[in-house]
């Protein structure tokens, strides 16, 4: 364990400390309308939410999804989306994935598949009470432009919703914007994402009435962060991230001291812009391995991740008109997919084998770091919290219920039957759990 803990008291009396919190973006614990909901936390106020379930308790219904997709669910007023993706027949002759390099030789996954077969990418819209498919639309079909690894998707970045139109991003194959009928509104085209035969991973987020989508690609060449205009998707600002490599992360938006920041986690460097300019605010340094975990933000703090091939956290106090302060680092604990969750005064990381680190946030000091699931699994889903709980779903289609806290105390286990590999959402007193088949609509008694 390496853990710097750079003068936390002092700090807090350094001239020029600015007040960190997570802007507003108007959703109530009734929607959870983005990548991890709320603020993109994973966390939600609502008090009903249910604490106990299984293949036929509490499911209030479950509904076939066609293909495969990591994407979470966005639920809206009386409205479910996702995504999928539908592998089809052979790719025209002659079509194949880009040639990636590393250290000056052609390079491909030893697990990569997809760029040889046609793609039909689509969105699903679903009534909220009933989970009857109200319309299924075909965004994009034909050849993908990268290989993915064959555990992702074309179908993982999750959708964002504004109330009135819902946005898809599919990488490589475009964004787009359709109402809540179906009727497609828009669509913008994305310059290629060379995704090292790997697939894509983050999501796009709104901030007032822009769009906004982090593009790293493959080595880093025409790397950028876009904003578009939610209503007609034109172009409001790009700024270029030349030379920051390929990440699977998901920004957020902070207000710092009243100043809206735009926060990016890479390898390379750990970023800040305007979301109203993209003009860049700051630059500091990255998580030096692969940005997979999304940045969260709380406590006048902020802080980033990785979890392969080396552990990894920071957390970093943001400073009046110069890069943040990395008040402390830790380098365990860390999963190489699932995001951490910041619940309370504590700071909770998982390994992919679901071993929870409990850290104060605010010190980095170790809480408690040998969490155990009672039996054998493995996870690709990122944590979620409510109700004084982490949950924790596995890939076997167990969740593990854990006590809030500095002490570790796993209180239930709920199955089930079928595969997580999406990150479940909330809203209301419902929650949605993307499982390898099927959509489930949880509620308790």
């Amino acid at each position: 364990m390496k853990r710097l803990v750079a003068a936390f008291a002092a700090a807090l009396l350094v001239a020029g400390v600015v007040s960190v919190s997570l802007a507003d973006d108007g959703e109530s614990a009734e929607n959870w309308a983005r990548w991890r909901g709320e603020a993109g936390m994973g966390v939600s106020s609502a008090k009903a939410l249910p604490a106990e379930w299984s293949a036929s308790k509490n499911v209030q219904w479950k509904t076939p999804i066609e293909g495969r997709g990591l994407s979470s669910p966005i639920i809206w007023g009386n409205r479910v989306f996702l995504t999928t993706a539908v592998t089809g027949e052979p790719a025209p002759e002659g079509h194949k994935a880009p040639v990636h390099m590393i250290n000056g030789q052609p390079w491909k996954h030893p697990d990569a598949i997809g760029a040889d077969r046609v793609h039909t990418l689509k969105v699903v819209a679903l009534d909220r009470a009933s989970g009857k498919i109200l319309w299924e639309r075909t965004a994009y079909q034909g050849p993908i432009y990268d290989d993915y690894h064959k555990r992702n998707t074309n179908a993982s970045a999750t959708p964002v919703t504004d109330g009135k139109k819902l946005f898809a991003f599919f990488g490589s194959e475009g964004l787009y914007a359709y109402d809540f009928s179906g009727k497609l509104a828009w669509k913008a085209d994305i310059a290629p994402i060379s995704t090292m035969s790997v697939g894509g991973g983050g999501s796009p987020i709104l901030y007032e009435n822009l769009l906004i989508v982090q593009c790293d690609r493959g080595d880093g060449k025409g790397s950028d962060i876009v904003a578009y205009d939610k209503d007609n998707g034109k172009v409001v600002w790009r700024t270029s991230r030349e030379g920051i490599q390929l990440s699977w992360t998901t920004p957020i938006v902070v207000d710092a001291s009243g100043d809206p920041q735009l926060i990016t986690s890479a390898s390379e460097f750990t970023v800040a812009y305007h979301p109203r300019t993209g003009k860049e605010l700051w630059r500091t340094e990255g998580v030096k391995s692969n940005a997979i975990p999304s940045p969260l933000a709380g406590h006048g703090m902020i802080y980033v991740f990785t979890g392969y091939p080396r552990k990894k956290v920071m957390g970093l106090r943001l400073v009046a008109d110069s890069a943040p302060e990395v008040v402390w680092t830790y380098d365990r604990g860390t999963a190489y997919v699932p995001s951490p969750i910041l619940y309370g005064d504590y700071l909770y990381l998982t390994s992919d084998k679901g071993i929870l680190t409990c850290l104060n946030a605010r010190t980095g000091e170790v809480v408690y770091a040998d969490g155990r699931v009672p039996v054998p699994a493995t996870f690709m889903a990122s944590l979620i919290a409510y109700n004084g709980a982490i949950y924790q779903f596995g890939e076997d289609g167990d969740t593990f219920v854990v006590k809030a806290g500095p002490q570790h105390e796993v209180v239930r286990t709920n199955s089930l039957g079928e595969p997580v590999y999406a990150t479940p959402s909330l809203a209301g007193d419902t929650l949605f759990v993307r499982g390898e088949k099927h959509l489930f609509a949880i509620r308790g008694n």
